[in-house]
């Protein structure tokens, strides 16, 4: 790739809030670029990823991806597990205090979350750092030398702690520590760029940048990516709000989900989470402006994408095949669990038994909206006795053979 294209490319999906702010970081990142070709060495580029739950979701991924492209184009990338940083948490995006964790969970998360990470990062050319490393042996003595290139006001205007405060809830002042906390790794790994969300532009734009500065580094290059919206197309995606879409969950989950997503949350989706480049997804939207393509096939295209990333390209066309037939076709799919029935068992004991929904008041609450079938026909009695063998449907993706 040419210069342009590349930085086209790592550009992608940013966003900073200020035409200017994001002027000066392409044009920065342009000529770091030039300077790693014309040096001939790569770039270091980071980002660092804070283990606070084992189960992660596509939105999750969003820096990971950006990662990705970094190390396609030959540049070194370092996965920073926040083994020192989760004991406090970012307080970015905050409107209460995060729960601190104790080492034992950061241990248990850290496990597996760098081991779903390698689905998009290649493992061969990643490194794995821990923050503790280095924060762990900082003295009390560095970090009020670090501290003292803040002042409160700094802090106090960040979204989240000024709603906080105009609430009269308390900031900690270990909350503080965690941008300082960053800017110190950034330092430590000498990064060329640092990756991270809009709820990251503190953290990386002024903690960052102004400890390098600080520390005698060259400050890095700060690429910020916009916040992936849930399967609701509105706000971020997360398993508080149920939203989420998860990397575990099943191809045709998977599948059916992101078809779910609203038609205007398709260019985020293409732009944060695809391996699509700039050139594409012009070509895609386009089409979608002209009425050359239809939103719905367009959408199919963006849904096996992002499921051949995570579990190939002949899951994701299975995962296609069994949408078109349970959703386009009105068909049930080929493959289901199966559950046998047993003798006076009531409508609502089948679908807890079959794990169709997660408790008897779900249940209940299901079978009163007409969200439950059985061979077509809906069950609107959820103490009445199963009626007989057949296939039994929950929602629009769930069903279950009864035997």
């Amino acid at each position: 790739m040419r210069i342009d294209e590349q930085v086209a490319l790592l550009m992608q999906g940013t966003e900073y809030g200020d035409k200017e702010l994001k002027g000066n970081m392409t044009n920065e990142l342009r000529q770091r670029l030039i300077e790693a070709e014309n040096e001939h060495r790569p770039l270091r580029v980071y980002c660092g990823f804070d283990p606070r739950t084992s189960d992660l979701h596509l939105g999750h991924t969003v820096p990971m991806r950006k990662l990705r492209q970094f190390q396609e184009l030959g540049h070194e990338v370092t996965f920073v597990v926040g083994s020192f940083t989760s004991l406090i948490g970012d307080p970015s995006d905050q409107d209460k205090l995060r729960p601190q964790l104790t080492m034992e969970q950061v241990e248990h998360n850290e496990r597996t979350y760098a081991e779903q990470a390698y689905k998009i990062l290649d493992r061969t050319k990643t490194k794995i750092r821990f923050n503790s490393e280095w924060l762990s042996e900082l003295s009390f003595q560095e970090v009020i030398k670090l501290a003292s290139n803040f002042s409160i006001q700094q802090f106090l205007t960040r979204e989240a702690f000024r709603k906080r405060w105009d609430n009269g809830d308390p900031i900690y002042l270990h909350e503080t520590f965690y941008s300082i906390m960053q800017g110190y790794d950034a330092h430590t790994l000498r990064a060329d760029v640092q990756v991270g969300g809009t709820d990251q532009l503190f953290n990386i734009v002024t903690a960052a940048r102004k400890i390098m500065t600080f520390l005698g580094d060259r400050p890095n290059i700060a690429v910020i990516l916009g916040i992936l919206p849930g399967t609701d197309g509105e706000v971020k995606m997360s398993k508080s709000l149920g939203n989420h879409i998860p990397l575990l969950s099943t191809p045709e989950d998977m599948y059916g989900k992101i078809m779910s997503v609203p038609d205007k949350a398709m260019g985020l989706y293409m732009r944060l989470v695809t391996r699509w480049t700039p050139d594409q997804i012009t070509a895609k939207e386009a089409g979608l402006g002209s009425g050359a393509l239809h939103p719905r096939d367009v959408k199919m295209s963006l849904a096996r994408e992002i499921v051949s990333i995570y579990h190939g390209g002949d899951w994701a066309d299975h995962a296609e095949e069994t949408f078109k037939k349970v959703f386009q076709q009105k068909e049930i799919p080929d493959d289901m669990p199966t559950i046998s029935l047993q003798a006076g068992q009531s409508v609502l004991e089948v679908l807890v038994a079959a794990r169709l929904v997660t408790t008897k008041s779900d249940g209940r609450r299901m079978v009163e909206q007409k969200g439950v079938k059985l061979d077509g026909e809906v069950l609107d009695k959820f103490d009445a006795d199963f009626p007989h063998p057949g296939v039994l449907q929950v929602g629009k993706r769930r069903f279950v053979r009864v035997i």
